[in-house]
């Protein structure tokens, strides 16, 4: 099996903004645990450096006028129209470099189904994609440019039938609006509920219009959603229905803020749990385009996306911390747990197979100031 890790280290230069919820540092330090770990230079895996997308490939699926008003806020000023595109204080801000990094974004997720469909590798993962949230004329949740759509655009001229599984804490309505009528693309969401989380969508009977009823399925859950529930939940609605819809390739939105200690979400899995998940896609994709997504804890979002990158290649990691990841000056303090004696492991277990915590009840998980000591060295 060949793999490809698509990275780009410019990513990492741009900033949303001090007081905003995405962080950019969660790449360059998922990067530098991947490369403690090894896993940067497997034997069957590459690494691939993108270069931007063409406007030509993200017109695939966002309209011109879109596309011309993410270029006039490269600079970093709101264009006069910028709030009708769904830019400006909040969510979506505008920031010096924000066509770049759309471009940078979209290429990652192009190279990796490119990569695919041309047979050169099996499975991809470009985790600094996911951003199911955008639409074709605005941006929405953090995310300018759908790259997931662009990527399942990219397949689908091949020629592949698509299977798209979103496990992200948010439900993926970017890319459900995308292929809401297409029967040759099936997404899946596993995500909380509408009622209490973005986008408000999601819901059961969401299912899909015209010749494409029936293959948009959402699996909307309630907060507090721990490992010992998501996993059987998605056991009994994911297999039964890839196996059904027979996909070329399966894209898989990984995105993390379904970890118990996001901040921004409810829902209540582990490391292990989501490793799991990743193992069962996996184990399902005839091929493989894995993208990121969500995730806003920064001690938690490079280990999750980390276990997932030695899931797809087979491999088990050291239940420790690596040195050379710990005593990187560029690694925050707060990321790593203080020894408790001489000799002692910085770090416990972020392997698959590694035993967990009882689930706690929704009283105890409740009080989300400070979620990661509930949860820092699982």
């Amino acid at each position: 099996m060949k793999t490809a890790l698509v990275y780009s280290d410019k990513a990492d230069s741009f900033d949303y903004g001090r007081e905003h919820p995405l962080r950019m540092e969660r790449l360059p330090l998922t990067w530098r645990l991947m490369r403690a770990y090894g896993l940067t230079t497997l034997p069957n895996a590459r690494v691939v450096a993108p270069e931007p997308a063409a406007e030509t490939d993200i017109a695939r699926y966002h309209t011109r006028e879109y596309l011309d008003v993410l270029r006039r806020a490269d600079a970093g000023l709101d264009p006069a129209d910028g709030a009708i595109y769904g830019l400006g204080l909040g969510d979506n801000p505008v920031f010096r470099g924000l066509w770049e990094v759309a471009q940078l974004v979209a290429a990652g997720s192009l190279t990796a189904a490119d990569l695919v469909a041309s047979g050169a590798v099996d499975r991809a993962f470009h985790f600094a994609g996911g951003l199911h949230h955008a639409f074709p004329d605005r941006a929405s949740g953090f995310c300018y440019v759908n790259d997931a759509v662009l990527a399942i655009l990219r397949l689908r001229e091949r020629g592949l039938r698509v299977a798209y599984v979103d496990i992200d804490a948010h439900h993926g309505d970017g890319v459900q609006h995308a292929f809401y009528a297409d029967p040759n693309v099936m997404t899946i969401s596993t995500h909380e509920r509408g009622e209490r989380l973005f986008p408000g969508t999601g819901f059961v009977r969401e299912q899909g219009e015209g010749a494409g009823v029936g293959f948009s399925v959402n699996l909307p859950l309630e907060a507090y959603t721990d490992s010992a529930v998501y996993l059987p939940a998605f056991e009994a609605v994911v297999p039964p229905l890839i196996e059904r819809f027979k996909p070329d390739v399966i894209v898989a939105q990984l995105g993390v803020d379904a970890h118990r200690t996001d901040p921004l979400t409810h829902l209540a899995l582990d490391v292990q749990g989501f490793g799991r998940a990743v193992q069962r896609i996996a184990a399902l994709a005839p091929r493989l385009v894995a993208l990121g997504g969500g995730g806003y804890d920064l001690r938690n979002v490079p280990r999750m996306w980390t276990v997932a990158w030695a899931v797809l290649n087979g491999v088990e990691l050291a239940p420790t911390l690596p040195d050379a990841f710990a005593d990187d000056p560029h690694t925050p303090p707060a990321f790593v747990a203080p020894r408790q004696s001489r000799g002692a492991p910085r770090y416990r277990a972020a392997t698959i197979g590694a035993p967990t915590w009882p689930p706690h009840p929704p009283a105890f998980v409740a009080p989300r100031q400070k979620p990661w000591l509930l949860d820092f060295a699982r």
